[in-house]
């Protein structure tokens, strides 16, 4: 069994609150938590109003498939235009 760990870190153009920056983080979550067998929880920056950093995580039973499922994550929020990535790392276990 392999496990991936993903950090991305995000930018939230256009926030202006907690609360703004919460919607759209959440939105994110959710739709990457939809999309793939990824498990995501924000892990840093929850008290600024435009940076937040999430943790994505999934088990698989090959090293590539744990790396490509946390890849097309990643590239999906990027994709979504909601919040730019400004920094990732995956790591498989």
């Amino acid at each position: 069994m392999f496990v991936g760990a993903a950090r991305v870190e995000l930018l939230v153009h256009g926030s202006g609150s907690l609360k703004q920056k919460r919607g759209v983080v959440k939105s994110i979550m959710q739709r990457t938590r939809n999309r793939f067998n990824v498990s995501v929880a924000e892990v840093d920056g929850q008290d600024t109003w435009q940076r937040a950093v999430l943790g994505l995580s999934t088990a698989a039973n090959e090293s590539g498939i744990a790396r490509q499922r946390l890849e097309k994550a990643i590239d999906f929020i990027a994709e979504l235009h909601l919040a730019e990535v400004i920094d990732q790392e995956v790591e498989i276990l």
